[in-house]
């Protein structure tokens, strides 16, 4: 393949651009052949001007408007352009006194001499027509793969981003446990081998069950349970747990991973020195096609207010946002030392 193929080659396949031309030529063909009663003559005056289109096209496509108009320097396109014109005219005119008709333009009704002001506007005129025709579908041909690579590009940033959200809160649960069972190893607790086999559990499912961009539902559920028994083991069982599920949950796929930051902020804001956590979850399918996590449970006063801090609700507001974009709801407030959080997605 030369380079002149190669460059067109870029965007379009080059099957495409014999298959316009062809069916370009064929239409002129029928076109003028029907107009002057003459297929021959069509013929031939069509074999000769179609290669002159063909290449001035390109020059306008390839050359001119890359060098020219993507550079702003439209006095310069238009001056290239004039030129360009006059020297098709020519070429044009002259093959076609050679080698298809004496008469320098047929359709007009009195013969016309080479290079009347009205023969070379016609000329031009059509050529421009040719030029702009082509040059349009190119630009939209180019604009429709350009926004189609944006798009993959979007997309595949976004599955990036989430994979490193995703990569960001596992080391982050990791420590959280580290240090539950760092706590229970300096009391010298018989409970520490328990808060072992949870974390090894929670490491399996994080590490090699968490793999895709959905998970079953009920895998995230009992990932949650283990870990609030990881917590019950830590806080001498000073955790009273309730949890609902309404609906057929058995096929709903969720993100990894994601309402286990939102449980996880029960532990940090809601235990204090004497009173039990009370934590209420509720999984609620609604309509088939929307899941309403709600989550309610003791505050401390006495701890920092400000819930939208730590790495677990920035992980996932951020996740949110970029799986569901507008398409989902999450709402959370304090009332009476009682923490509420609402969250609904959209499940498949």
């Amino acid at each position: 393949m030369s380079l002149f193929e190669k460059k067109i080659d870029r965007a379009i396949p080059i099957r495409y651009h014999v298959i316009f031309w062809l069916g370009y030529f064929l239409f002129n063909f029928v076109r003028w052949g029907s107009y002057f009663d003459n297929y021959w003559y069509s013929l031939k005056s069509n074999l000769v001007e179609f290669p002159i289109h063909i290449v001035i096209v390109y020059i306008n496509v390839y050359y001119l408007i890359p060098k020219f108009i993507l550079r702003k320097k439209y006095k310069h396109y238009i001056l290239s352009l004039v030129v360009l014109l006059i020297l098709v005219y020519l070429i044009r005119t002259g093959l076609n006194y050679l080698l298809v008709t004496k008469d320098i333009w047929p359709e007009a009704t009195d013969p016309v001499k080479f290079m009347e002001l009205n023969h070379i506007i016609a000329v031009i005129l059509g050529e421009l027509y040719v030029i702009g025709f082509v040059t349009a579908i190119k630009l939209v041909v180019d604009w429709s793969i350009e926004k189609q690579k944006n798009e993959d590009l979007a997309k595949l940033q976004m599955s990036t981003e989430l994979k490193y959200l995703r990569t960001q809160i596992k080391p982050h649960f990791f420590f959280n446990t580290l240090n539950n069972l760092y706590a229970l190893t300096l009391s010298k607790s018989n409970k520490a081998p328990q808060l072992v086999i949870k974390l090894s559990d929670m490491m399996q499912y994080i590490l090699y069950e968490v793999k895709s961009s959905n998970v079953n539902l009920l895998k995230e559920i009992n990932h949650i349970n283990n870990y609030i028994d990881i917590e019950c083991l830590r806080f001498n069982d000073r955790i009273d747990l309730e949890m609902d599920i309404t609906g057929d949950i058995e096929h709903v796929l969720v993100p990894p991973l994601l309402f286990l930051s939102f449980v996880e902020n029960c532990f940090k804001h809601g235990m204090n020195e004497t009173d039990n956590l009370k934590i209420k979850i509720s999984f609620n399918i609604a309509n088939k096609d929307t899941l309403e996590f709600t989550l309610i449970n003791s505050f401390n006063p006495t701890t920092p207010h400000d819930l939208s801090k730590g790495i677990g609700n920035k992980n996932a507001q951020r996740r949110l946002n970029l799986l569901f974009s507008n398409r989902y709801l999450l709402e959370s407030k304090i009332e009476n030392k009682t923490y509420k959080l609402f969250l609904k997605i959209p499940i498949r």
